[in-house]
């Protein structure tokens, strides 16, 4: 019982108590008066959020790239784990899952700074070679379209290999017997994966989904902010950097809240849908 006194104290003084804070999207808020001396100005910051077409272009990009996240980085884990679990050579497999685990435990500073290295349009490694064959470079992070797929890709690169161990511990409780019958019944490897592996992890696999739901919304602002450049802010400015811009480089310190507590709340809708969803498939989490 002892055990679980710092948790709940970390969680009581980092995560609820802070909760209170969010009162400062009601108000307009100064430094002067504190949280709650500020005068209350209701909805009013929410109705400046919506009314402004920046506000609204870092919602909607927002959702397109959690959008995006969901559907190309999801599936990444699962898909190495299967492929994890396939190989028979240790030596191999142990070798490539600390390459793949590696990526995690860097930093996006260094990441963003190994994405510019080799995006670079004037210094980059890869348009240096696309140089040399066809006498042009390509601005590979001033096009959206371009630094939509980089962004991606470096997202898959950097936690796709960590976030499979979680799918390799549940393959590993799935009864060895449920194969062995599976071949007696003439089931091929493509088979097995399909009627055997996959339901064996389906309900990870849904835990997995809900709880990143929770996080579609929070679109890491450490990734965004090391790769973003003023060429793309059409498409790469999100809530986190909105909130950073707004909050600590402009001062609005209420508009900011306004937007973090959309942003809290539209993160528990999804969380609430998914997971109703789920239910329906006997898989919810509560």
């Amino acid at each position: 019982m002892f055990m679980f006194v710092p948790v709940v104290a970390y969680y009581i003084v980092f995560k609820y108590i802070p909760m209170g804070g969010n009162v400062i999207a009601f108000k307009n808020y100064n430094f002067t008066d504190g949280i709650w001396g500020s005068p209350w100005v209701g909805m009013q910051n929410f109705k400046l959020l919506f009314t402004d077409p920046l506000a609204f272009a870092t919602i909607r990009n927002t959702f397109v790239i959690a959008f995006l996240s969901i559907v190309v980085n999801f599936p990444f884990p699962v898909l190495l784990a299967l492929m994890f679990n396939e190989v028979r050579k240790q030596w191999f497999k142990k070798t490539a899952q600390t390459l793949l685990y590696l990526p995690h435990f860097l930093s996006w500073v260094i990441v963003g700074g190994l994405v510019i290295t080799l995006f670079a349009q004037e210094s980059g490694t890869i348009n240096h070679l696309l140089k040399q064959w066809t006498g042009e470079t390509f601005p590979f992070l001033y096009k959206p379209v371009s630094w939509l797929t980089i962004f991606l890709a470096s997202g898959v690169w950097k936690e796709a290999g960590f976030a499979a161990i979680i799918y390799l511990a549940a393959l590993g409780n799935i009864d060895t017997s449920l194969y062995e019958a599976a071949s007696l019944d003439g089931a091929g490897k493509i088979r097995k994966i399909w009627h055997v592996t996959l339901p064996g992890i389906r309900s990870i696999v849904i835990l997995m989904l809900i709880l990143g739901m929770g996080r579609v919304m929070d679109v890491g602002f450490d990734q965004v902010y090391n790769l973003q450049n003023p060429i793309v802010s059409n498409v790469s400015e999100v809530i986190s950097t909105y909130i950073y811009r707004m909050g600590l480089q402009g001062g609005q310190f209420s508009l900011a809240a306004a937007m973090g507590l959309f942003e809290a709340v539209i993160a528990l809708v999804l969380i609430l849908a998914t997971n109703a969803v789920a239910r329906r498939f006997g898989q919810g989490l509560w």
